[in-house]
């Protein structure tokens, strides 16, 4: 690859990161020497050291593998998350090793590669590894960098060639501008992020600055409603790709879409929520721009498994329904509502959320608590407070407090199953970007018995 010819060892400081974990296998099949740093062991991190990566939990540098140390031949990718007096960050900036960003590693990856990439504060996830599952089950030479794992390959990277690259394009800390994109995609543009961006106007200016980088003879997709120029995408309205005659049979939707050729007839998938739905139109519009073939895309459709963590069932049976999703945004956790009331109609929900980042609590406060109402019964965790330290009055109980609705309940994560058991509840939804997802399998296994 261009740039990086000279590398043979590439270090990651934050690998177990969903972003970081998909670059350091790919430069694993590429044949370099690759290993890195994270926190504390974790699912993500088991698998990397299965596939023989070095994992380190130790920041001091004696706990890096020696040939890392090779400033001549040594690429040390990092992410925002990881504080600059991190002690491995620190020394290899000192020593003026090369350091790159991870968005900036992608960037080179992309650069000369035709490159579908998919942009959005909510979906651009599911929206990518649907895309890079239909490029890649209608026979195009595919490289899929996702920000999820997907259920169908049980991985977030799509290996099958390299003359097309799908990679979602991750607005946060202005990442997604390093990228080249033939073909680009925006789901959304609610505002979040205000860390980083300060203000809404600043985050939507910086999507426009994303938009810009699509060629002219590139193709722009964007959901109806957005105010940005490019082709439209909408559920049942006038967009240019738009879904109509939508039916639900046994938990899949059926319906036509509508698109600037024609009409495709009959599609059918499998995902549950109108969200997932204009997720599945988005990569059916960018994979047809790209010249895949119809009739195949719609096998492909149907055949798409979902992603780990976005509305997947743990359980379902008649007396038990158990769902996990990383929603941790306001709009996420109301389109997690809307999909369960449409797939179990008249059941009891009992959501349990971990609030992700004080700032993101902060700000959104009063929509979480207008979202969290919805649900039928709540069990509040802690904030889980990732790259931050704690905010003098943003806790759970202060986020409790505006929820308008009970019965609602503050809970420590070790209780989190006795406390599912006491409510007896139909619909258990387990959601948050934090530490709930480790324990999603502990949870199912002790509910499996209710069910």
């Amino acid at each position: 690859m261009q740039d990086l010819n000279h590398i043979e060892n590439i270090y990651f400081i934050g690998i177990g990161g969903i972003g970081m974990s998909a670059l350091a296998r790919y430069f694993k099949f590429q044949g370099k020497n690759v290993a890195g740093y994270d926190k504390t062991s974790t699912s993500l991190t088991r698998t990397l050291e299965a596939e023989d990566i070095v994992v380190v939990y130790d920041e001091q540098m004696n706990s890096v593998p020696s040939k890392f140390t090779d400033k001549e031949h040594t690429l040390v990718v990092y992410t925002p998350a990881v504080p600059g007096e991190h002690q491995q960050l620190a020394y290899f900036k000192a020593q003026e090793f090369e350091l790159k960003k991870r968005a900036a590693v992608l960037g080179l990856i992309s650069k000369g590669k035709f490159t579908l990439a998919v942009a959005g504060t909510h979906g651009k996830t599911t929206t990518t590894a649907i895309l890079g599952h239909l490029l890649k089950e209608t026979g195009a030479k595919v490289t899929g960098f996702l920000g999820g794992i997907s259920e169908d390959i049980q991985s977030n990277l799509i290996l099958e060639g390299d003359e097309v690259i799908v990679v979602e394009a991750d607005e946060f800390d202005r990442s997604f501008l390093h990228l080249s994109p033939n073909i680009a995609a925006i789901t959304s543009m609610d505002t979040d992020h205000l860390d980083i961006y300060g203000k809404k106007e600043e985050l939507e200016h910086t999507f426009r600055q994303f938009a810009r980088l699509v060629p002219e003879n590139g193709t722009l997709f964007v959901k109806n409603g957005l105010a940005l120029e490019g082709i439209t995408l909408g559920i049942e309205d006038q967009a240019d790709y738009s879904a109509r005659n939508i039916k639900i049979e046994n938990g899949s939707y059926h319906f036509d879409l509508i698109t600037p050729a024609g009409v495709i007839e009959n599609l059918k998938f499998n995902l549950p929520g109108k969200h997932n739905l204009l997720n599945a139109i988005t990569a059916l519009a960018m994979a047809i721009q790209y010249g895949s073939p119809i009739p195949k895309l719609a096998r492909a459709l149907y055949s798409f498994k979902g992603v780990k963590r976005r509305f997947s069932y743990k359980i379902r049976s008649e007396k038990l329904v158990l769902i996990d999703d990383y929603a941790h945004h306001p709009a996420e956790i109301a389109a997690v509502n809307q999909a369960i009331r449409e797939m179990h109609p008249g059941k009891k929900v009992l959501a349990v959320f971990q609030p992700h980042l004080f700032s993101r609590t902060r700000d959104f406060a009063d929509d979480f608590g207008q979202s969290l109402a919805l649900f039928d019964e709540l069990l509040l965790l802690d904030i889980y407070p990732a790259r931050e330290l704690p905010m003098e009055g943003v806790t759970s109980s202060w986020l409790l407090d505006k929820v308008p609705s009970s019965p609602k309940k503050l809970i420590q994560i070790e209780n989190i199953i006795e406390e599912i058991k006491r409510s007896n509840p139909e619909v258990v939804v387990l959601m948050g970007a934090g530490s709930i997802g480790e324990e999603v399998e502990s949870i199912k296994n002790a509910l499996q018995d209710e069910a």
